[in-house]
């Protein structure tokens, strides 16, 4: 009786897995049921090459082209490997994963739609969590320290409304990292938009949700949450200048609104910095709790 119970367990479980799979699989932009179900596989195989060591040096970085650049050209890998971080990053789900050494993992974890936008953000932090990474979430949960990013066109904000909006977004993502103290999490504000691409009321609620995501009225009494301002540091703080919070002039070329190489040059090895003081801040914390707890 005991034997069947549990063979019948294992096929449930099973079915869940390969369920699971495949409703990711249809989420994956691009990709197609049979690329989404190799990555997950994939994922699932090599899930032991995440290290974590209870110290958060695991850190994954969740972004699209504006992180690679800043990954690539800001020597971010390099910093934290030097500080004895291993940084995994996850770019589109095509790219997939890279690993801590810099070479691809050769799958994702299947972010749905490819949408790291706000409400891409929310969606993934609304998933289930498993212990294996059979979903975006459980995916970025496999690390220690899990950065996140929305990209540029996400400072087109039109209306006081659509502000309210993301900022909705960004609560309903921190009422789901207050359930997980064992991990520390880095949002990342949106950069600015080229001058060219905004206009100034939209470039000035971008400001606002910047400052938002920073003030003790977002991050209060969640010790576990922390924001790293990429648009602050991006934007023009000029208040008399024509691109006041737009992409600063020495950061752009053209048009275009990602950050040229003096801009990923400058800024990478402080995002980098951050991270390494943020996390050892965090793992002090937890270590103090541990001891006090232990008394």
């Amino acid at each position: 009786m005991k034997q069947s119970l549990t063979t019948a367990l294992t096929v449930l479980l099973v079915l869940l897995l390969l369920a699971l799979l495949v409703g990711a699989g249809m989420r994956l932009r691009g990709q197609g049921l049979r690329m989404a179900f190799v990555h997950r596989v994939r994922a699932i195989v090599h899930r032991n090459d995440v290290v974590r060591r209870g110290d958060f040096t695991d850190v994954i970085f969740l972004h699209h082209s504006v992180g690679r650049n800043l990954i690539n050209q800001g020597g971010v890998r390099e910093r934290l490997t030097e500080a004895g971080f291993r940084f995994w990053d996850h770019d589109y789900n095509w790219e997939g994963l890279t690993r801590p050494d810099g070479t691809p993992a050769g799958y994702s974890y299947g972010i749905p739609g490819d949408n790291t936008d706000p409400d891409g953000l929310a969606c993934i932090f609304s998933q289930p969590a498993f212990p294996w990474p059979v979903n975006a979430f459980s995916g970025l949960l496999q690390h220690e320290v899990i950065i996140v990013k929305s990209c540029f066109p996400n400072s087109n904000i039109q209306s006081d409304e659509q502000l309210q909006e993301i900022q909705g977004h960004y609560l309903k993502m921190r009422e789901r990292i207050d359930r997980f103290p064992d991990r520390l999490f880095i949002i990342v504000t949106s950069p600015p938009l080229n001058p060219a691409e905004t206009t100034p009321e939209a470039a000035a609620r971008a400001r606002a949700l910047s400052r938002w995501l920073q003030s003790d009225e977002f991050l209060a009494g969640h010790p576990n949450l922390a924001v790293f301002d990429l648009f602050g540091l991006l934007a023009e703080d000029n208040p008399t200048a024509p691109d006041f919070n737009m992409l600063r002039a020495e950061y752009r070329e053209g048009t275009d609104s990602h950050p040229n190489r003096f801009a990923n040059e400058t800024i990478g090895p402080i995002f980098a910095d951050f991270i390494i003081q943020t996390a050892r801040s965090y793992n002090d914390r937890m270590t103090n709790d541990r001891m006090t707890n232990d008394q």
